[in-house]
């Protein structure tokens, strides 16, 4: 049995205010580093305006990969207090970006501490936290003619795929990683050996 870890649910965000500064906790789920540093990417190009975005995630790699940033805010008074909230709540292949709108007043090293703490608790308690087990990705390419057969046999193993019909027929297939060597051979019986599987596509 794959090793379960602790995850959110979905992509979430809080918001609330401190003596009329805004911040807002927003997390998401991720699989890999790349895909937590887009999101960051994302929020910092979204909220621009923002005086502060401030990333931390927590990423099962090799090796485990842990990040925060205080993106301007005096040390150890925002990534850490960030990062320290995935750790104590055990959650993994999670990233979280605090975007802080400053009020005027500020809120000392403890105070903002505080405030960017809450913004990731409460992002996580709106996402909800599920038990996971490690995914891997891969493509099958098939003709029309085997589209159908392998259609089906995704969806009879209940594994998450999406289609792309072009000239040819792509699924891009989502699997739990000790189920993914025994799909791939089931595949290439049901199409004689005619798919072209891709693993680990895009990752």
């Amino acid at each position: 049995m794959a090793e379960r870890y602790r995850t959110v649910a979905e992509r979430a965000e809080a918001r609330f205010e401190v003596q009329g500064s805004e911040f807002v906790g927003r997390v998401a789920p991720v699989e890999t580093v790349a895909e937590a540093e887009a999101f960051v990417a994302d929020v910092r190009e979204a909220y621009a305006d923002a005086t502060h975005n401030v990333p931390a995630y927590r990423v099962r790699a090799s090796p485990f990969r842990e990040y925060s940033s205080d993106d301007g805010e005096p040390s150890g008074s925002a990534g850490k207090p960030v990062l320290n909230v995935l750790q104590q709540r055990e959650i993994e292949n999670v990233v979280a970006v605090v975007t802080r709108y400053y009020g005027g007043t500020n809120l000392g090293v403890g105070g903002l501490a505080r405030a960017y703490g809450r913004a990731v608790k409460d992002g996580v308690d709106a996402a909800g936290v599920v038990e996971s087990v490690p995914h891997e990705h891969f493509t099958v390419t098939v003709e029309y003619d085997d589209s159908g057969s392998v259609r089906s046999l995704l969806e009879s193993a209940d594994v998450e795929f999406e289609a792309d019909y072009e000239a040819e027929v792509t699924f891009a297939v989502r699997v739990p990683s000790e189920d993914g060597a025994g799909l791939r051979d089931r595949i290439r019986s049901a199409t004689s050996g005619r798919a072209t599987i891709d693993a680990d596509a895009g990752r």
